[in-house]
């Protein structure tokens, strides 16, 4: 009896070895030869590294690396490397064309294939990572979406899921409609302390992974005038048990915010990031920095409704209006001490030109190195992740990307990312 359990024991091990040796013989190492390297930690752009993965992990960094003998090499020694770009504010379930068409009209089925296209155009754009700040009306379908990505199903970025959202009665999309109609809203509408508990445990339940709520919206108001309105939503109670349920879990909490007032509830309870942030105040701003809330201006969402050809006098009107004032704002934060400002497009199409995000915080004055660390290293720290991604960094993961100009000399090589690495594996590679 011993013997046969010895031998049995034996099999066992012997297996096991060969399982070992055979996913290391497996594991592809990747030596990078970077002509420069923007490594997400440093104030320059570093000369002559080289970096080796191995797996989905970067293993080393630095100049003078030895290169393994089974290495494949890729040669971007005349190309500036970064790490993997992350968007915090992204909308993967909507695309250009009517919003009401989209909640009202379009199958979910037919909205997730769009949004499949649209994960895809996004991490081929360079954005490894991405937020996705609800699903307009999709339900709990970006869920799915990030845990295809993740299982290999459909290329992607890696994302953050939001589900719903969650607005007050009277305080989301769609307006105008007859109260005979039964309405679909954008958002999961949720009323009162217990009101708002239950609806917060429901989109953890089924997967957010983040909670994102409306702190003010425009109330059923028309779109007339010089530009976007807000009004409050939340009470600050009602925003505390939210927060209080989400962190129980660790979960954090995005805020949609226009105006100063809405904006300081959502930090006074505890919200991690304010987006838009249209018309916030030097105040607000500060007392951001003090409680350490970050901000997500999605300045390039606004713009585009400058372009839009076929927009209305009056939209466009409150366009140029709206646009004036977010740019105001942008320049009146970056001069705040200690304010964290994170990357965010909030586009709703034209998926895959979230850089020009990048190009637009340059020209209303941030440094070129500061917008950078704000799609990296900034916005890493906001979702939590700084120790996996927002820096090419060893035993970080392999999300690698590559331009052929200096962007800190030029912002918009970063709308012309050539070489995209996530996980390990090359997704793009157009030198």
């Amino acid at each position: 009896m011993m013997l046969a359990r010895q031998k049995s024991c034996g099999i066992i091990l012997f297996y096991f070895i060969l399982v070992v040796a055979l996913a290391a013989q497996t594991t592809e190492t990747i030596a990078i030869k970077c002509g420069k390297l923007f490594d997400g930690k440093n104030e320059r752009l570093l000369d002559n590294q080289t970096i080796i993965v191995q797996g989905n992990r970067i293993t080393t960094v630095g100049t003078n690396v030895p290169i393994p003998a089974n290495a494949k090499v890729i040669d971007l020694s005349k190309a500036t490397v970064l790490p993997g770009l992350i968007d915090t504010h992204t909308h993967m379930y909507l695309h250009d064309g009517d919003y009401n068409d989209q909640l009202l009209k379009e199958q979910i089925a037919y909205r997730a294939i769009y949004a499949s296209v649209n994960a895809r155009q996004t991490l081929e754009a360079g954005f490894t990572t991405i937020r996705d700040l609800e699903t307009e009306g999709a339900m709990y379908a970006d869920v799915a979406l990030r845990d295809a990505i993740n299982n290999g199903v459909v290329p992607g970025p890696r994302m953050q899921a939001s589900t719903r959202s969650l607005g007050i009665t009277g305080g989301y999309s769609p307006y105008g409609f007859s109260p005979e109609v039964p309405m679909v809203y954008g958002a999961q509408i949720a009323d009162g302390v217990e009101g708002v508990r239950l609806a917060t445990r429901e989109q953890i339940k089924y997967g957010a992974d983040v909670i994102k709520i409306y702190i003010d919206h425009r109330r059923g108001r028309s779109l007339a005038g010089d530009s976007l309105t807000g009004f409050p939503t939340f009470t600050l109670e009602e925003t505390k048990a939210i927060v209080e349920e989400a962190t129980k879990v660790g979960i954090k909490v995005a805020a949609h915010a226009y105006t100063s007032v809405a904006a300081q509830t959502a930090i006074n309870a505890g919200c991690t990031s304010i987006e838009h942030g249209l018309y916030l105040d030097e105040a607000t701003f500060r007392l951001m920095a003090q409680k350490g809330c970050y901000w997500v201006p999605t300045m390039i969402a606004y713009l585009r409704g400058l372009e839009n050809p076929n927009a209305t006098p009056t939209a466009r009107k409150m366009s140029e209006g709206t646009t004036q004032r977010h740019k105001a704002t942008f320049q009146r934060a970056l001069k705040i001490p200690g304010l964290k400002i994170a990357f965010g497009s909030d586009l709703t199409g034209a998926h895959g030109t979230n850089a020009r995000e990048l190009e637009v915080m340059v020209r209303y004055g941030m440094a070129a190195l500061a917008a950078l660390k704000s799609a990296t290293a900034v916005a890493a720290d906001l979702l939590g992740w700084q120790n996996q991604i927002g820096s090419i960094e060893t035993n970080k993961l392999a999300d690698i990307i590559a331009v052929s100009g200096n962007p800190l000399a030029d912002i918009t090589e970063l709308q012309r990312v050539k070489f995209v690495m996530k996980d390990g594996k090359v997704v793009k590679n157009t030198f």
